[in-house]
Order: C-alpha cells, then sequence, then structure tokens
C-alpha cells in the first residue's frame, strides 16, 4: 500500500507562541516532579511547555551519580564516546541536554544519552544538565527519541528485545499495541537470534523478514514465546546458508558477498515485489532450498554481479 502523503502544513500555524512556554501553572505531573528533582539533589533550571504539543517538562540539572540509561539500552560504542570525551575536553562545555525520565527509586532513565552521560562521567563530572520528563512511558521510546549515534541493526534488535522482555513483565497488553516502541517486527525475531549469536548475520535475512515477519495480536508474553521459535527457525535457516556457503568455498568461490548471494537465490519473495508473507511458510522454504542448494550449477560471473550487504561487524 503507498504512503499516504502528509499534508503541507501551513507556517505558524501549531503550537505555542515563544512567549507562552513559561505561562501559566505547571501541570500537577510536572509540578511534583520539579519537587522531587529538588529532593534528589537536583536542581531545577525552568519548568515549560514544549512549543509544539504543549506538555510540560521540567530542565534540570542532576548529580551525575543518579543518571543511569534505561536497563534496556544498546552496548555503548567505546569509539563514539572517545571522540565525544575529546570534544566536550576541548569545548570545556556541555551544550547538549539529555533526555531523561525519573523514575520510583529516585534514578533518572535516559532513553537518549547513554553516550553523552558516559562521556561526562569520564570527564569527572559532578552534575549532568537534563530535560526531565513527567511520562515515564517516554523511556520506551529509545528508536524514535535516540538521535545522537545512528543505530545498527543489531543495536536497534537488542534494544527492542530488551524492552519488550522488560514491558512483558508489567503490561498484558498485545504485541500489536507497541507497534511505534518497536517500530519493526521483525526487530524482536531479530533481537532474540543477536542474543543467542552476537555474531548472526542479520542484515542478509533483514529484508525477507520486513515482508513475512508481522506484529503478533497476542499478548507480549505469549507474543515472545512465538518470537523464540520463530528466531530457532532462523537459526535453522543460517545453519543451512552456511552449509551452502562452505559447499561454494570448497569449488573456490570467496567473495564477502556468499551469504547475500545464497540467500538471495533461495528467498522465494525475490521477484514478490512488495508481497506480504507468511513467517512459516517462507522460512520452510528458504530452509528447503537451502538444504538442496547446488554449488556447482554456480558461475564465477553470477556471483560477481551479486549485490546485497557484504558479512555485518561483530
Amino acid at each position: 500500500m503507498p504512503r499516504k502523503r502528509r499534508k503541507k502544513t501551513e507556517p505558524r500555524s501549531r503550537g505555542l507562541a515563544a512567549d507562552a512556554l513559561g505561562s501559566g501553572a505547571p501541570s500537577a505531573a510536572a509540578a511534583a516532579l520539579r519537587d522531587a528533582v529538588e529532593r534528589d539533589g537536583g536542581s531545577v533550571l525552568a519548568v515549560f511547555r514544549d512549543p509544539l504539543g504543549g506538555h510540560w517538562q521540567v530542565l534540570a540539572s542532576l548529580p551525575v551519580d543518579r543518571v543511569e540509561p534505561t536497563p534496556y539500552q544498546r552496548d555503548l560504542s567505546k569509539p563514539h564516546v572517545t571522540r565525544l570525551t575529546g570534544v566536550l575536553e576541548a569545548l570545556d562545555r556541555f551544550l547538549d541536554p539529555i533526555i531523561a525520565v525519573r523514575s520510583e527509586d529516585g534514578r533518572y532513565w535516559t532513553p537518549n544519552g547513554s553516550h553523552r552521560l558516559a562521556a561526562m562521567r569520564g570527564l569527572g563530572a559532578r552534575s549532568i544538565v537534563a530535560l526531565v520528563l513527567p511520562d515515564p512511558a517516554l523511556a520506551y521510546k529509545i528508536l524514535a527519541l535516540n538521535t545522537e549515534k545512528a543505530h545498527n541493526l543489531r543495536e536497534k534488535s537488542l534494544e527492542v528485545i530488551r524492552m519488550a522482555r522488560d514491558l512483558a513483565e508489567k503490561d498484558a497488553r498485545h504485541e500489536t499495541d507497541y507497534a511505534l516502541e518497536f517500530e519493526e517486527a521483525s526487530l524482536l525475531t531479530l533481537g532474540l537470534c543477536y542474543e543467542a549469536n552476537g555474531r548472526f548475520a542479520g542484515g542478509a535475512y533483514h529484508p525477507v523478514l520486513k515482508r513475512a515477519d508481522a506484529f503478533l495480536d497476542e499478548p507480549l508474553g505469549d507474543a515472545l514465546e512465538t518470537r523464540a521459535g520463530r528466531a530457532g527457525r532462523l537459526g535453522e535457516l543460517e545453519d543451512a546458508v552456511a552449509a551452502a556457503m562452505k559447499a561454494l568455498k570448497a569449488r573456490g568461490f570467496d567473495s564477502p558477498y556468499l551469504r547475500a548471494f545464497v540467500v538471495a537465490r533461495i528467498n522465494p519473495l525475490r521477484f514478490q515485489r512488495g508481497a506480504r508473507a507468511d513467517f512459516d511458510e517462507t522460512i520452510d522454504k528458504m530452509i528447503a532450498a537451502a538444504r538442496k542448494f547446488k554449488p556447482e550449477s554456480v558461475k564465477a560471473d553470477q556471483l560477481a554481479r551479486a549485490g546485497g550487504a557484504p558479512e555485518e561487524a561483530g
């Protein structure tokens, strides 16, 4: 289905005027958050409304030892932290507040700012400036909020499955209700694959999964069990593809695109542009085709013309 084009917005037709952001009495939630920040040893710099939706929020300085990444956050990129630390040290300024929400135990979770937090800690900072939001559910909007360093597929998938596991313990809603938080159904399945094998070649299977793996209309806990089975099937597929690659290498073929070449050859959706497909049926066909793969039928020029992504970095 073609994406519906968003209507053109008239200039200056939405949100609050500049002089209205700090006017009026804060919401009860924002006032309670303001008081909590002061009790926690922080300092409230401003209580104001955001210019787009008019939601109340708190700009505060927080003790750096009270702030931590959300527990399902992607792992830190050491090179990124090193670069960021060097820039902050050279500027001798912290100019980009993190986003944070307050947990029930008085900790502050940041779904957008873990690298900045690590850099500030590395520099010995005692405090950090944060935009603290009264709605704790925003901590689960990591993929929508995180803009400081683009996620790769592995990072994104691991964050999504960690979020799902955490939410499953707190909420009985269906997986379909979390489409915004999880962004894409295939990330849940791939997250389980990456947890089982950190070097899983998810990029090779992602295009197929985007068309064959949909959000499940099941309570999140039940959906995770279904996805564990799907991850197991993907593991079987990877084993069969790896065997086909080994056979190709034995015949003298050596290329960073071997896996992409094999997956493309066994993909039943390859010539069905835009079509959706059933997960089990699609993966079953691919496993069967991989196990029947005939390396002797492959010619050097076919592999040379093969595109697709090379192997992912671990």
